[in-house]
């Protein structure tokens, strides 16, 4: 694999997997010492239980699902830390980026399936512009496709 870019922030594992297993179990521990506590108010035990319910919803919808993505040799390599698999190009069909969430989840949707199926979502490096511009890996990504789509090498 010659020249290699790495799209994805060195902090995608950090997010992915550090973070939610730190919050999710600190936060549950402190749901049960508020439950244990027997002055504790009914209202705070709920709204903590809920806060607790609904932060940990969030953060496995916003970090599970992401990849660490890097490209070459006409190819994306996606890994979930687990496994890395290896992508043409030429299946990307179009490239999306969420501005509302400050990491700016990148998402490269695929014209088939593969083992991570068919949206592969990674959080790009950071970068210091504009908060609601556009990230530039996007336009990268999207010029791979395009030079693939014409035949051409990446």
């Amino acid at each position: 694999m010659t020249n290699m870019i790495t799209f994805s922030s060195r902090l995608t594992f950090v997010y992915k997997v550090i973070f939610p297993v730190i919050w999710i179990s600190g936060f549950g521990l402190g749901m049960i010492g508020v439950e244990l506590a027997h002055d504790t108010p009914l209202a705070v035990k709920f709204t903590f239980a809920t806060v607790w319910v609904l932060g940990t919803v969030f953060i496995m919808w916003l970090c599970a699902p992401l990849k660490r993505v890097r490209a070459g040799d006409s190819a994306l390599y996606l890994s979930n830390y687990l496994k890395e698999i290896s992508v043409p190009v030429g299946l990307i069909d179009c490239v999306t980026e969420n501005r509302w969430i400050n990491i700016h989840p990148v998402t490269i949707h695929l014209s088939a399936d593969t083992e991570f199926g068919r949206k592969i979502v990674f959080m790009p490096k950071a970068r210091m512009a504009l908060v609601w511009s556009r990230h530039p890996v996007v336009g990268e990504i999207e010029r791979l496709a395009q030079t693939a789509a014409a035949g051409g090498a990446p």
